[in-house]
């Protein structure tokens, strides 16, 4: 498994300790970390992070002991590049990016990032969340990355949204190789293998058990299944899949950014304030119809946000299924704004009061 994710992510080295991803991206820059400590240079306090990145490369940077520095998106949703030139400097440790975004957009400028950054002295980290939209297409290694996590239980095999477990393994370039987590695989000259406790630079155990296992088997089965092929056909049915629901539902809500996207994209609701509708409110009206609604109010980047990322796995008619009733509920909105104002109505419980659920939590449960 380890190999065949060095292969996909063009990486030298892997562990595959930690338990998740925000796991991984605490592994991956405690890495960093230790990397600049070795070579004595500590003034390297700074990690860089875009204003749409996933909320936990900021924190995991910072429970790192690092300083954030933010770099504001660009008017095609990718990275500001004259803003990060004027952030990056020597005392920047490392930059951390999701590539696509979260916007579900490529950033095109990637190889001239990377550029910036090692030339100050600093390390690109890539958060592998959406590595289901370059698979077989290209890889982080190839952009330009030093250490990547990948999400197994959100690329190979598990519903996304299923609710673990999970896995983050962190890949690395052979430099950073000596940082790896204990106990270190290796492989005798007899072609067997053991465990190394005791590599003088490892940034130590991070997980008591040797990671998820029943993850790592099922993303392992994915792999050796699909092969180098399905793996390319499983990112191009996502990018596909994204695209065709991007060209039909940009004509009943706003688009932001117009343009190709990779295996998710933002629409909001924008159009339909007028009426007093938000994006809490189609959210809530897609549970009168069955669906789960999807993630909303992020990235935070964009106003009333509603990402919709359907994955390879859906077929033309649960695609076309789901698009007749997004413009069913525009429609709503327009003609009865109350109807999905008031949504939903077809749930065991209604809708709650969110503020005083906030503020009045009821944590437990008391016998009446």
């Amino acid at each position: 498994l380890q190999k065949d994710l060095c292969e996909i992510t063009g990486m030298d080295a892997f562990t595959l300790q930690p338990a998740a991803g925000a796991h991984g991206e605490m592994t991956g820059i405690l890495m960093i970390k230790a990397y600049h400590e070795s070579r004595q240079d500590t003034k390297r306090t700074k990690i860089i992070v875009p204003d749409a990145a996933h909320g936990t490369n900021p924190a995991t940077a910072s429970m790192a002991g690092f300083n954030i520095i933010q770099v504001p998106s660009n008017e095609r949703g990718g990275v500001d590049i004259e803003a990060l030139r004027k952030v990056a400097n020597e005392e920047v440790a490392g930059l951390m990016l999701t590539n696509p975004n979260t916007l579900g957009l490529f950033d095109e400028n990637i190889l001239e990032i990377a550029e910036i950054i090692h030339s100050v002295g600093g390390l690109l980290y890539y958060d592998g969340a959406n590595t289901n939209a370059i698979m077989g297409i290209t890889r982080p290694g190839d952009m330009g990355f030093d250490a990547v996590h990948i999400n197994l239980h959100k690329t190979f095999s598990t519903p996304h949204g299923g609710g673990g477990p999970g896995a983050g393994p962190v890949g690395v370039k052979e430099f950073l190789e000596p940082f790896l987590p204990k106990p270190v695989v290796e492989k005798r000259e007899d072609r067997t293998f053991t465990l190394n406790y005791n590599p003088p630079q490892s940034i130590g155990r991070v997980k008591t058990f040797y990671s998820n296992f029943s993850v790592l088997v099922k993303a392992y089965a994915y792999i050796r299944g699909l092969g180098g092929e399905g793996l390319k056909n499983a990112t191009q049915n996502a990018v596909l899949n994204a695209n065709y629901l991007m060209s039909i539902l940009k004509e009943h809500y706003y688009l932001p950014y117009d343009r190709t996207c990779k295996h998710e994209f933002v629409i909001t609701s924008k159009n339909l304030t007028q009426y007093g509708i938000h994006t809490l409110d189609i959210a809530k009206r897609l549970l009168d119809y069955g669906y789960h609604p999807p993630t909303i109010y992020f990235p935070l980047v964009v106003e009333e946000a509603m990402m919709i990322e359907p994955t390879e796995s859906e077929s033309l008619e649960t695609l076309d299924q789901f698009v007749e009733v997004m413009i069913k509920i525009a429609e709503e909105a327009k003609r009865d704004s109350e109807l999905v104002k008031t949504a939903p109505h077809n749930t065991l419980i209604t809708r709650l009061d969110e503020t005083a659920a906030a503020r009045k939590p009821n944590l437990r449960w008391k016998k009446e």
